[in-house]
């Protein structure tokens, strides 16, 4: 969409969105921030730019905004294209004042609920609350299908010893990311509760073609390899 309509509202907030649960921050951080150079009155993107700021910070400390990637220079005429329609253009091209901050609008509200179920079931995590923890994470992904979300609630199953429900976690998970190391990790630590050494092994292998130097996977390849 975005080779089609260069630095078009919806399309940067959807795929920041899509980036955030992934999370891939500085990528997410990069199109709300391109976002606002466009329109800076959408909300939206204010608010997404905030949560970047946070998680980049707790994720690379104070010198989070070196490690970005380079956030491209709207030109004016993309500026002023959403911002004040031609009356003598055609619609096709030009779309109404309130089409860029529509559905974004409420996708963001929904998201916003998620991150903040989610941060709820953080909470209870670290007060050892892992049952009502599901309950807040499991709200979330109603909302919003994250993939820090699931592996959060992957590692209240293990704890619970639900390791069936973790390895589908991390598997959903998975889908979102195909090399998340926790998802990786945690599902093969619930594969080899259930016994399953052959998969757990292959999770733990693809893990360290990402980290070769995780110590957690290499010390679990160690156990699975005795076992």
């Amino acid at each position: 969409a975005l080779e089609l309509v260069p630095f078009g509202i919806k399309p940067l907030l959807r795929r920041a969105a899509a980036y955030e649960a992934l999370e891939r921050y500085p990528l997410a951080y990069v199109d709300y921030k391109t976002a606002l150079q466009v329109d800076c009155s959408v909300q939206a993107a204010h608010d997404g730019v905030n949560r970047m700021t946070k998680a980049l910070q707790e994720k690379d400390g104070a010198n989070w905004r070196q490690k970005l990637p380079p956030i491209p220079t709207v030109p004016v005429s993309a500026q002023t294209r959403w911002s004040v329609p031609s009356a003598g253009a055609p619609g096709a091209n030009t779309p109404p004042a309130t089409a860029p901050q529509g559905k974004p609008g409420r996708a963001a509200a929904g998201m916003e609920r998620a991150q903040a179920l989610k941060e709820e079931g953080n909470e209870l995590v670290k007060k050892g609350n892992h049952k009502k923890a599901v309950e807040k994470y499991s709200e979330s992904l109603k909302l919003s299908q994250e993939c820090a979300t699931y592996t959060n609630r992957a590692l209240c199953y293990l704890t619970l010893k639900q390791y069936k429900e973790a390895a589908q976690d991390c598997t959903e998970a998975l889908k979102l990311d195909s090399k998340n190391v926790k998802a990786l990790y945690r599902r093969a630590q619930a594969l080899k509760e259930l016994k399953d050494y052959k998969s757990s092994i292959a999770d733990i292998k693809s893990l360290l073609k990402t980290e070769p130097k995780n110590t957690a996977a290499l010390k679990l390849l160690q156990e699975l390899n005795r076992a």
